[in-house]
């Protein structure tokens, strides 16, 4: 288990998080919930070892991270980005085609979709031999029938090892469909938490019960 034990972040007079703690059982995927400002994206960073903090985390992991945007090398092509991760062109081909881009492996970001290069993006953290797996709205630019099919390509790949990820929106939706448990926060701390009956899908009405009981946090939390 991953453990945030009495952790403190501040941005200057800016309090995130105060004597914070939690635990996040690996092999699972955890969604951290809530509006813009409850100090999701700092999670994922202390997470990372990328932003200070007083307080443990324990133990530490190597990550990889999936971004809203791909953040691709531009001057790289598909397979060059891939290949930043992974020097195996066997796995590099093999991971191409999980991802439906064997024929896109010698374009360049500006040539693709942007469900293309979400793909790529998806692969390359998989290609990276990570403990963790960081995920900052990683489906949030994209329209309802693509973040279905991108979240269905995450899955299936996920399913293969069964990493430990963590996964921060602020979607009803994608928390319900694609967690193991949820964890709610507010103002950094702990609104709610809840565990999902069954496994992570792409399907938006596989869970109708949790994400009534969601949006009911929600709406609890924010009065």
């Amino acid at each position: 288990m991953i453990q945030f034990k009495n952790v403190t972040k501040k941005y200057g007079s800016l309090t995130v998080y105060e004597n914070f703690n939690l635990g996040i059982e690996e092999g699972e995927i955890t969604c951290i919930l809530g509006e813009s400002g409850s100090g999701k994206t700092t999670l994922l960073n202390m997470l990372a070892g990328v932003t200070p903090y007083s307080g443990t985390i324990t133990p530490k992991k190597k990550v990889s991270y999936i971004f809203q945007q791909p953040r691709l090398v531009s001057s790289l092509t598909v397979r060059g980005n891939l290949k930043l991760i992974c020097k195996d062109d066997g796995k590099v081909d093999e991971m191409l085609a999980a991802v439906g881009l064997t024929q896109k492996a010698g374009a360049y970001p500006v040539a693709l979709s942007g469900g293309q290069a979400q793909r790529v993006s998806i692969a390359r953290a998989f290609l990276n031999p990570s403990d963790l797996i960081l995920m900052d709205e990683p489906f949030s630019s994209l329209d309802l029938a693509l973040k279905l099919k991108i979240a269905q390509l995450f899955l299936e790949l996920w399913r293969v090892e069964e990493r430990t990820a963590v996964f921060v929106t602020h979607d009803v939706d994608e928390a319900a469909m694609l967690s193991n448990r949820v964890v709610i926060l507010k103002s950094g701390k702990v609104a709610a938490d809840m565990r999902a009956e069954g496994s992570p899908s792409a399907d938006l009405y596989a869970r109708p019960m949790l994400r009534k009981k969601l949006i009911d946090a929600l709406i609890s939390s924010a009065s």
